[in-house]
């Protein structure tokens, strides 16, 4: 087989691109699936300092408690915990400020309608860099009563015995 000449051998220059293109996830609330049906998701950008940047590098951040609001036309991520950066002088960041989110107009006033009605929550499901840039992944999510819950836990355990048996069935027929 004959390699193919894209694979074959990249430049320094070529690999620090494609390491700058990757997503790389810095946090992820997963306790969001948990409570919420997400029903639609968008990826938008963030007003940061240069030390929340730095603190978001070295992969330093929680998204278990924030959420995010519209107030006056423009969308706000709340209580996301970026805790400071150690290098940092005495301008750091507080860890947990609010920070601006960077959407359109319309979409704005979409998620804002959309978030008006009963039950319906904006929270944010992850944060990670992509092009060399902040991006925050947030998700309209319809809130889950404690049944829709244990429901869901029941059926994640049902998947997970299904492949058990499923693995194990293939081990013993080799």
């Amino acid at each position: 087989m004959a390699k193919s000449p894209k694979n074959s051998k990249m430049t320094p220059a070529q690999k620090a691109k494609a390491e700058a293109d990757a997503k790389k996830v810095v946090a992820r609330n997963r306790r969001a699936t948990h409570d919420y049906f997400i029903e639609d998701k968008l990826e938008v950008g963030l007003v940061l300092t240069g030390t929340e940047v730095k603190a978001l590098r070295m992969g330093r951040a929680s998204l278990a408690e924030a959420w995010v609001e519209i107030y006056e036309g423009e969308a706000w991520l709340r209580q996301a915990n970026i805790p400071e950066y150690l290098q940092g002088t005495w301008n750091n960041h507080a860890p947990t400020r609010k920070r601006k989110i960077l959407m359109h107009k319309d979409q704005i006033l979409k998620w804002q309608q959309n978030s008006q009605a009963k039950g319906y929550t904006i929270v944010p499901l992850e944060l990670y860099f992509i092009n060399g840039r902040a991006k925050l992944l947030i998700g309209l999510g319809r809130g889950k009563q404690q049944w829709d819950k244990r429901q869901a836990l029941r059926e994640a355990q049902d998947k997970r015995e299904a492949q058990r048996e499923i693995q194990r069935f293939a081990k013993g027929h080799r």
